[in-house]
């Protein structure tokens, strides 16, 4: 705030411009109001940023957030502000010249990378003098959409507060199951996920057309702008169609289902047309004979439309639920790579200063290919990358030549069935799942597999990486990066572009490290993206040996062993090239 107003000062009496004059003036601590100062102070640092939006470091973090500082990025022409754990670089280590920027894996957040001070990648890198960031990509961790700058301390430990409860939960039931080992008794993490078979939602028994008219509306014009956001073209009729069929299941009489694809067929022309006030009264007016036919149903004696009216309520109500979560979580792997860590970077190097205006970057899992993906579009584009080097962990663009585990998303490459799950609740899911695979009769041990080997993790770093570490994903995410199962690998939401097919042109060095029992991202599906990268820039390593210690998806960052054989090997390359 000094330095702006020694600006404004200086302009004051180096410029005879009136204009120039007037605004110094305005700026002068004697004249401003305390709120314009506040204000000037937000501009100021929205400049430094490169971006529209200020930005802030809360003064005081929640207790879940263990890096010396938590930092808020706005994302422009978003909504969101993406969370920001910050090291300092430890003063008795060598100076080093690039800040680092830790990514994190898909549907995780920051404390996979700071599970505990004996077992913490971001505290060990600041330990040997890096500037250390993780960055939480929107929908993950402490992240969230926007909220007043006076209530973001507010809302960080709300998060907090939620993540931790969330844990306890899980504790408690599995305490509870120990005192009650004879019991077959698991509690279950609730989910986000609707079921359109669920039991009834609870519908009043009056039976209100014009309510209801309302509804079914609002749902026709909510459902019409979300037709070009969530499915390529081609398919944005699946995701409408699919509300019909649900409909139509309702309808056993064929003089009903005869008037009521009458109106579906105009009303699917009008959810895919530009919306206007004209089709907006349209589609009320199909509403309404909608709720008219369902009215005639009713009088029907037939018993198999017997409480057809509530029954059609609730099919409203499951896919207005679905709606919203499909409205809540919309984004994907692009909005990552083109939203997120762009402006986290520049946050970033504005606040380190590096002198090439570069940084060093680690990701693991989804957080290497949005590196790879990174060097891809600039290498296309002609671009100089903002990295000096990078580090991806468990990572690759295309896992057709694997037997990887995620092979299990594969049907939600499928948009109808995405569209029947929106989200994947993967920190309900695994918390749900913990009692069963951390205790007898260890139904579900093979998940403790996919995540660390054998003897690689202490039981207590693992139940904190299990139950604190994990988000919900969005179906829309998912659906991109299932892509990188097919031929030509991952590509961008347009299936224009394939990440894969210009990494040859990156002048970035690369170090790639893969475990050698890692079921998520073996080794082979590391090495298909390796071998795009120029031999003189890539260095490639499996961790693990043939007779043990070996290495699972999250051991090259949180095993027991990476302190004294990952870590080191990351700091020799980096320094390398510092």
């Amino acid at each position: 705030m000094g330095s702006a107003l020694n600006i404004a000062s200086n302009l004051r009496r180096r410029s005879a411009n009136p204009f120039l004059h007037g605004f110094a003036t305005w700026c002068t601590p004697t004249i401003a109001a305390p709120s314009l100062r506040r204000k000037l102070a937000e501009m100021v640092r929205a400049i430094s940023t490169g971006s529209s939006e200020t930005v802030s470091m809360v003064s005081s973090k929640p207790s879940i957030c263990t890096a010396d500082e938590l930092h808020y990025v706005s994302v422009p022409n978003s909504d969101w502000r993406l969370a920001l754990w910050r090291y300092h670089p430890n003063p008795q280590a060598p100076s080093r010249n690039h800040p680092l920027l830790l990514l994190s894996g898909v549907g995780t957040n920051a404390i996979g990378y700071d599970l505990s001070p004996e077992s913490s990648f971001a505290r060990y890198m600041s330990g040997q003098g890096f500037d250390t960031w993780i960055l939480e990509v929107r929908g993950a961790g402490l992240s969230m959409q926007r909220t007043d700058s006076e209530d973001i301390e507010q809302s960080a430990y709300a998060k907090s507060k939620q993540i931790e409860a969330a844990a306890e939960a899980v504790t408690e039931d599995v305490q509870s199951m120990e005192q009650l080992p004879n019991i077959n008794h698991v509690s279950v993490a609730e989910s986000e996920v609707p079921n359109a078979k669920g039991d009834h939602i609870d519908i009043a028994t009056m039976w209100d057309e014009s309510q209801l008219v309302t509804k079914l509306t609002d749902t026709f014009m909510r459902l019409s702008e979300r037709l070009s956001g969530f499915l390529s073209e081609g398919q944005s009729r699946i995701m409408s169609a699919q509300f019909f069929d649900q409909m139509s299941r309702l309808l056993a009489d064929s003089q009903l289902i005869e008037h009521f694809n009458e109106i579906r067929e105009k009303l699917l022309s009008l959810l895919e047309a530009r919306q206007n006030s004209s089709i907006a009264g349209q589609i009320r007016d199909l509403s309404e004979r909608l709720v008219n036919i369902i009215e005639e149903g009713q009088r029907s004696v037939s018993p198999q439309l017997f409480d057809l009216q509530e029954r059609f309520s609730a099919t409203i109500e499951d896919f207005q639920k679905q709606l919203d979560l499909i409205i809540k979580y919309d984004w994907d792997f692009d909005h990552y790579l083109e939203e997120d860590v762009p402006v986290v970077m520049e946050y970033i190097r504005a606040q380190s200063k590096p002198k090439d205006d570069k940084l060093f970057a680690v990701g693991h899992s989804m957080g290497g290919i949005l590196l790879y993906a990174m060097l891809s579009r600039c290498g296309f584009e002609g671009r100089d990358p903002p990295l000096a080097a990078g580090v991806t962990l468990a990572s690759s663009l295309d896992y057709t030549s694997s037997k990887s585990s995620l092979k299990l998303l594969l049907p939600l490459a499928d948009p109808a069935q995405a569209l029947n799950v929106p989200v994947v609740p993967l920190g309900a899911l695994l918390a749900a799942a913990y009692p069963l695979s951390s205790r007898p009769p260890y139904v579900l041990s093979w998940l403790n597999n996919m995540i660390s080997a054998e003897d690689m993790m202490h039981p207590e770093l693992f139940k904190k990486l299990v139950l604190n570490n994990f988000c919900t994903i969005p179906a829309k995410l998912i659906l991109q990066l299932t892509t990188a199962f097919r031929e030509g690998g991952l590509c961008n939401r347009s299936c224009t572009f394939f990440y894969k097919d210009h990494l040859h042109k990156s002048h970035v060095p690369i170090l790639a490290l893969a475990g050698d029992q890692d079921l998520i991202c073996p080794p082979e599906a590391v090495y298909e993206t390796v071998k795009l990268i120029p031999e003189h820039l890539i260095t490639y390593k499996v961790f693990g040996e043939p007779g043990g210690p070996h290495y699972a998806h999250y051991d090259l960052v949180g095993g027991r062993l990476a302190v004294e054989q990952v870590y080191p090997c990351i700091v020799q390359f980096l320094s390398s090239h510092d």
